[in-house]
């Protein structure tokens, strides 16, 4: 076999690769030999049928195969010979070698970069430092109220924060439109899931008064098209108004939870929010420590990496946000610019574990497995679990690897403390 590596641009390698033709030959004889022995024909007891009919029906098969094979095999050898790394699939652009003939073909594959690190200590990181207080347990506490409120009648004009249950008729042009009736609808005043018009129109309305009738636009960047920037006039009756009712925060409300007390619940919230936002501040930390080596590094990144990367998160956000749906018509190019990054970054990640040597810390992965652990009911059968599956076990071993390869670059680099609060680490976009 010979191989050229030929000129070419980027992280593209092609690989014109030649095989004799008696490699090829030999072995279709061989095939199509042992196939006269076994092989059924019409007319012809079985083993029996004639070589040369044997040779006419499934010469073409047999030597399509043995090509195909033949090529798998010398592409893998010649990517040996000349220390590639391919980092995706190879495509074929010529193939030339009949009967008789060397086979010739020519194989484009991308390879992963080669770049180096550099020097970590001129990198400044923002390292985020933040706590769970007392008053964030008490804002939680809060929204947990706020999640088992319950609604109670009352007989006066609706405000802010009111449930009012409404039937309504909508009409543009004089004419009902699809869509635009209804009973017993229920809208919480303020919350803002109705047209503004809508929930403006619906100000101090009182059950039993009589109907209103207000003008409601529809925005022209509404999803109905025949609404699209239309004004439509509804008219509404309301049949009741509830103000909301929140449980009283004692022992009771704590049993709800699986707490036996008030101040064991406040212990339990804490704890799960301090789970939480040790969680998170490694993301951010991972995030903010990955995107500042990134950015200190110029290299090119394999698209064939890139567009598998986008279809994995295209089909994982499909599976999360629309389960019945089909992740293929959604276009993966819409996570490119995501995947660019994660895929930088875990290239990233891998040469810096290759130039520092890093090794996966048993005591790390112990900690990180009970981490996850603690947070069920039967810690132990969680800690099984994982131990007992090597998938699992894999998984833990790349995410405790990923953030040792942080820790690393945390201590060469600068380091800043960014102090942040419990919410602005929870809902960074918030």
């Amino acid at each position: 076999m010979q191989v050229e590596l030929q000129s070419s641009e980027g992280l593209v390698r092609r690989l014109a690769i030649e095989v004799p033709a008696n490699e090829i030959d030999v072995e279709v004889e061989r095939r199509i030999k042992d196939m006269s022995r076994r092989v059924r024909m019409d007319g012809f007891r079985p083993g029996k049928a004639p070589m040369a009919v044997v040779r006419q029906r499934y010469l073409g098969q047999v030597r399509d195969e043995v090509v195909g094979e033949v090529m798998g095999r010398s592409y893998q050898a010649a990517i040996v010979e000349q220390k590639l790394r391919p980092a995706g699939n190879p495509s074929i652009e010529s193939v030339a070698g009949e009967p008789g003939q060397n086979l010739s073909f020519v194989a484009a594959v991308e390879v992963y970069p080669e770049f180096e690190i550099g020097d970590l200590s001129a990198l400044a990181v923002e390292v985020i430092e933040a706590d769970v207080t007392d008053a964030d347990v008490a804002d939680m506490l809060e929204t947990l109220r706020e999640q088992n409120a319950g609604w109670q009648t009352v007989e006066r004009a609706a405000k802010t924060g009111d449930r009012v249950t409404v039937n309504f008729t909508g009409r543009i042009d004089g004419e009902v439109f699809e869509g635009g009736s209804g009973t017993g609808m229920q809208v919480v005043l303020g919350e803002g899931r109705m047209l503004a018009d809508f929930e403006k129109g619906l100000a101090d309305i009182a059950a039993g008064e009589p109907e209103r009738v207000f003008a409601v636009a529809f925005p022209d960047e509404y999803p109905v098209e025949n609404l699209k920037g239309k004004t439509a006039e509804f008219t509404v009756e309301a049949t009741e108004v509830e103000e909301k009712t929140l449980p009283a925060l004692d022992d009771e409300f704590a049993k709800r939870f699986g707490s036996d007390s008030l101040d064991a619940l406040k212990t339990d919230v804490r704890k799960n929010m301090e789970r939480e936002l040790k969680q998170a501040k490694k993301r951010m930390i991972k995030d903010a420590v990955l995107t500042a080596v990134a950015d200190s590094l110029t290299f090119d990144i394999p698209k064939a990496l890139v567009e598998e990367e986008a279809v994995a998160m295209r089909d994982g956000f499909v599976r999360q946000q629309m389960p019945d749906a089909d992740p293929s018509k959604l276009d993966a190019g819409l996570f490119k610019d995501q995947a660019e990054k994660r895929v930088k970054m875990g290239l990233i990640i891998m040469e810096i574990v290759r130039a520092a040597d890093l090794q996966v810390d048993e005591a790390q992965l112990e900690e990180f497995i009970a981490d996850i652990a603690s947070a069920y009911d039967e810690p132990e059968e969680v800690v099984a679990a994982y131990k007992g599956d090597r998938e699992m076990m894999g998984n833990a071993r790349t995410v405790v690897l990923e953030q040792q390869t942080v820790d690393y670059v945390l201590g060469k680099a600068k380091v800043t403390p960014k102090p942040m609060t419990f919410k602005a680490v929870m809902n960074p976009q918030g």
